[in-house]
């Protein structure tokens, strides 16, 4: 096990102080400090395992081996944004549109979720000619400002905030406790 550089509390006051307050914990009561993460499982300091369900940056599990070669092996060559030329990039996208359907042709690849989200509600806009959107009663779409302007989930408590008015919530489908459970 991985020993922790700093205790529990310790991590938790010096986070309080360095980080701003609207990076939201997890567990905001007895926040779990999780220090490795294997597959699809993260441990905390105790080396108690978690099932890891809410993570959306590890999609192949934590420290999946093929995933870190990969990477070490391209970082020790060329660490770099796509605007510039390089083979690898149009090797991927070929490879990648080669097993799409018909004509969808054509990659854009960013570095997360929320630069992700933010590029389709640009294309989206632009091919409509509109601005509003349908979102899911609880979503949440990433940390830019366009995105936490219409997640829904970053609104139920902050009084500061309101959803924008070209936003339009859809309850969510829930077959257990929703209003359109059978």
């Amino acid at each position: 096990m991985q020993s922790p550089v700093y205790g529990k509390d310790e991590t938790l006051q010096l986070r309080n102080t360095y980080i701003g307050p609207s990076c939201k914990l997890f567990f905001k009561n007895d926040p779990i400090k999780i220090i490795r993460g294997k597959g699809q499982y993260m441990y905390d300091d105790d080396d108690n395992e978690y099932l890891d369900c809410v993570n959306n940056v590890a999609h192949v599990g934590h420290c999946h081996p093929k995933v870190v070669e990969a990477a070490t092996e391209q970082i020790s060559k060329l660490y770099t944004n796509n605007r510039y030329l390089h083979d690898n990039i149009v090797i991927y996208a070929k490879r990648l549109t080669d097993s799409l359907p018909g004509d969808l042709s054509v990659c854009y690849f960013t570095n997360s979720g929320s630069e992700a989200n933010d590029l389709a509600l640009r294309i989206a806009r632009r091919f409509t000619n509109r601005k509003d959107v349908i979102v899911l009663e609880g979503a949440y779409h990433g940390h830019l400002s366009s995105l936490i302007a219409m997640s829904e989930y970053k609104h139920q408590h902050a009084d500061e905030l309101d959803l924008a008015s070209w936003v339009h919530i859809a309850t969510s489908p829930d077959p257990y406790r929703g209003i359109y459970r059978g």
